[in-house]
């Protein structure tokens, strides 16, 4: 069985490591133009160039859980794509929503502004039953941000593409639910898959549906996002200000906007970094259990896109 690590910008070699330990039947090296044709890839950001030199791959393992990227390739009829389930990424997503939402609702940001002048002040408390909190996105991820938003106590409702319930979220799904969902949202999380159905999804219009002083967190895909749309509204008053840690660019120029304006917080990308031990872990048994005929989890439907 021969495994191929192939990675844009990312150093294969402690992967290739980890892989080899987990699988030590197996012949694991990083791919390089002319390797020896694998069964199995773990894969972030490949070239077109890897996929069309590797005909007799079986199954493309993503290290992220996006796959818009590889999408965006010439994928050969019956290439089986994988993303990770979770691997130590959905708590760290909790964290980092939980922090932007808390540090929202409890105005942190205006006792950061006022340290540099020394000013003493109080902000009055808000009620949480006015910030109820939209998680766009009901998946691993999704679902992890909905049940940790609740132990703070906020409202929280769910939207996803089809039906699903999660205890203690109030659900909307499909198109038409879509602009109830926003209207009964303060606080909007973005969660969702990138497919040609969502690029451009938070826009003038989405947006505008959220209840006024909205506040938007982005950590799904920076092209989910109507940039300027999002500045207008800011500006105009109807939301109150962003979180983001996605962007069409990345990184982000210095010279963007979003740097400079004063109620749009920036993050490099960091709200959820894959961790490599447990990747390792879960991709290795994933394969193992291919090797047995056995179903996996993370399998993506190329039509759908996630």
């Amino acid at each position: 069985m021969n495994i191929t690590v192939c990675f844009e910008k990312l150093d294969p070699a402690p992967w290739v490591q980890g892989l080899q330990a987990a699988l030590p039947q197996a012949q694991v090296s990083a791919w390089q133009p002319g390797a020896p044709p694998a069964e199995h890839a773990v894969v972030w950001a490949p070239p077109q160039a890897f996929i069309d030199a590797q005909p007799g791959l079986k199954t493309l393992f993503n290290i992220g859980a996006g796959v818009d990227a590889l999408l965006r390739l010439r994928l050969p009829p019956g290439l089986q794509l994988v993303r990770l389930d979770d691997a130590g990424m959905s708590v760290q997503m909790a964290e980092y929503v939980c922090h932007a939402v808390i540090r929202h609702f409890r105005e942190f940001d205006v006792y950061d502004a006022d340290a540099p002048t020394g000013r003493w002040s109080f902000r009055k408390p808000r009620e949480r039953a006015d910030f109820a909190v939209g998680v766009m996105g009901l998946g691993v991820l999704g679902e992890r941000v909905a049940r940790a938003l609740q132990t703070f106590e906020f409202p929280v409702n769910g939207y996803s593409r089809t039906p699903k319930a999660v205890p203690g979220v109030r659900s909307f799904s499909g198109a038409q639910q879509l602009p109830e969902f926003l209207a009964a949202s303060r606080v909007l999380v973005n969660l969702m898959p990138l497919t040609p159905e969502t690029e451009n999804i938070l826009n003038r219009s989405t947006l505008s549906q959220l209840q006024p002083g909205g506040y938007l967190i982005n950590v799904a895909r920076g092209k989910h996002l109507v940039e300027e749309d999002l500045i207008a509204l800011i500006d105009s008053g109807h939301l109150a200000g962003a979180t983001l840690d996605v962007f069409r660019t990345e990184p982000l120029p210095p010279e963007h906007p979003f740097w400079h304006h004063p109620r749009i917080t920036v993050t490099p990308h960091t709200s959820a970094r894959t961790l490599r031990d447990e990747s390792i872990a879960q991709i290795a048994g994933k394969i193992l259990a291919l090797q047995r005929g056995e179903p996996i989890r993370g399998v993506v439907d190329h039509q759908r896109g996630y």
